[in-house]
């Protein structure tokens, strides 16, 4: 998944145009969302067994990314930008589809897929954390920070089984999960960059050359690194592959385009904790994962942690006066 700007597109002669609607386009939309990225953990699982980290997301990403930008060329849409912009949607992609999703991906080789999917749902926990801290960032009423302290409680709930594996000597499972909660973190960084640079590009362009360009960083590094001896291509990387291309990174991400151009960003914002339970459900029914108990107690409290968060109303620290929604961008 991608960073998307709500940019104005060529048709629109710089605004984003609205478009009518139906309440059929909006209830597939939404069940795209929720469906396909809460199953990308499951997909990813599958593949990675079969794929090193950097070859399964680069392919993913080089595929989508081409793909989507052919997509876009057949709109009419502008390809080609100066050279900054270029480099700033190359410094998002990375952040978000390098560091935050190969993370993910490595993590998964070793943590199961739902406890993936709620490592990962602490991204606007981190989000929210980091704007406390910005010059122009956006402070939290209380309802924000009782999200933010349920969802740390949650997280540590969550991970306290796998945590204390990892410290009694499973060096493999402490790597997991540093590479997990370290993705989630690159995922805010790269949400925050993409949300305050305000680049005049399509989003449907802005998420093609991201893709394309993590793509093509992630298997230069994975064929330096020597990955390929490890590539193992067979009916299960095929169909892992075929459809994160196609669920995940077209699907999920056109879905989510369409519902942040036509419905509140807040109730957008509600695939946050309808995918860990997605991504939990799956790994239990199709990968016979068997979450513990105080697993279930994290996911409760780092679900409700991200509701409080995404519907808690929050000020900017240099205009006290309007009030906005917590935006995050699509963990998968």
């Amino acid at each position: 998944m991608s960073a998307l700007q709500k940019q104005p597109g060529p048709e629109s002669n710089g605004r984003v145009g609205l478009r009518s609607v139906s309440t059929t386009s909006i209830v597939l939309a939404f069940l795209s969302v929720y469906f396909f990225w809460g199953s990308t953990y499951t997909a990813i699982r599958i593949g990675a067994a079969e794929m090193p980290a950097l070859l399964l997301a680069g392919l993913r990403f080089f595929i989508a990314g081409f793909i989507l930008l052919g997509w876009c060329r057949w709109r009419g849409f502008k390809l080609t930008f100066p050279v900054r912009t270029m480099l700033m949607l190359g410094i998002i992609g990375l952040l978000l589809l390098f560091l935050g999703n190969v993370g993910l991906v490595y993590a998964e080789k070793t943590v199961p897929s739902g406890l993936s999917s709620l490592g990962f749902a602490v991204t606007p926990l981190y989000v929210a954390l980091i704007e406390l801290f910005l010059p122009h960032g956006e402070s939290l009423p209380s309802r924000g920070w009782l999200g933010l302290l349920t969802g740390f409680a949650g997280l540590a709930a969550l991970l306290w089984p796998s945590l204390h594996n990892a410290l009694v000597g499973n060096r493999r499972m402490l790597a997991a999960l540093v590479a997990l909660l370290g993705g989630a973190f690159a995922w805010a960084v790269g949400s925050l960059l993409s949300r305050h640079a305000r680049l005049q590009v399509t989003s449907f362009v802005a998420a093609s050359w991201q893709m394309i360009i993590a793509g093509c960083f992630d298997l230069l590094l994975g064929t330096a690194l020597g990955n390929w001896q490890q590539f193992h291509l067979n009916r299960a990387a095929v169909g892992s592959l075929a459809y994160l291309v196609t669920g995940g990174s077209l699907l999920g991400y056109t879905g989510f385009v369409y519902l942040i151009e036509h419905v509140p960003v807040a109730k957008v914002m509600s695939y946050t904790y309808v995918n860990p339970v997605v991504a939990v459900l799956l790994g239990i029914f199709l990968l016979h994962e068997r979450p513990e108990p105080t697993e279930f107690v994290g996911m409760a409290g780092i679900i409700f942690a991200v509701f409080l968060l995404t519907t808690a109303q929050i000020r900017t620290k240099s205009d006290p006066a309007p009030t906005k929604h917590l935006e995050q961008m699509p963990a998968e």
